[in-house]
């Protein structure tokens, strides 16, 4: 049975990207797939490097200890097949507090350099989905679309999974009238996502 983890960044637990989180959980519910959520707004999960953690990472220190927070984050990767990335878009990226995440969770010895004998730290698939005021259409014109999907699956995940899927569900901005429809087509993606997972 596959086993998921998911990195969830928002601070409002009214927003569409909360309503997207709760329709991949419960695509997942319906699949009978095991999860956990890290919900990094909820857990006040802290961003920014301490002196002692980029020393241990800029000194490539791999029998330096990291802090609890992060060593819980590399247990709850390390015991799933599939790793889900759900935030916004803000300012063509997601938002700081999953940008410092990935600052410290991809630590040397678990997600680059040196790596201990028999430490799993690739997944066979990373799934990012992300929520945006422009559709993919208006992102793709802009050159945004590339540059996110770039920066999220060859820089952040790159060979730590066997496979990834980059998904905009966009438009909660721009469609006007249509926005009500588009949510629920949105939603219903969500789902079948987890579904297919």
């Amino acid at each position: 049975m596959t086993h998921v983890h998911v990195v969830y960044a928002h601070p409002s637990e009214r927003s569409f990207t909360r309503e997207v989180l709760d329709a991949f959980l419960g695509g997942l519910d319906e699949s009978g797939r095991t999860y956990t959520v890290s919900d990094l707004y909820a857990r006040d999960f802290r961003s920014e490097l301490t002196l002692a953690e980029y020393e241990r990472e800029a000194g490539y220190d791999v029998d330096a200890p990291v802090p609890e927070d992060v060593a819980a984050e590399h247990a709850r990767l390390a015991a799933s097949e599939v790793w889900v990335f759900v935030y916004p878009v803000w300012w063509a990226d997601c938002p700081a507090r999953l940008k410092g995440w990935f600052d410290r969770v991809w630590t040397v010895g678990f997600a680059r350099g040196p790596m201990p004998a028999g430490r799993r730290t690739v997944a066979e698939k990373a799934l990012v989905l992300c929520t945006a005021g422009y559709d993919v259409a208006e992102l793709e014109a802009s050159g945004c679309y590339r540059a996110m999907r770039t920066v999220m699956l060859t820089d952040r995940i790159g060979e730590r999974a066997r496979a990834s899927e980059f998904v905009v569900l966009g438009g909660s901005a721009t469609s006007g009238e249509r926005w009500p429809e588009l949510k629920g087509e949105h939603l219903a993606r969500a789902a079948e996502l987890a579904r297919s997972i």
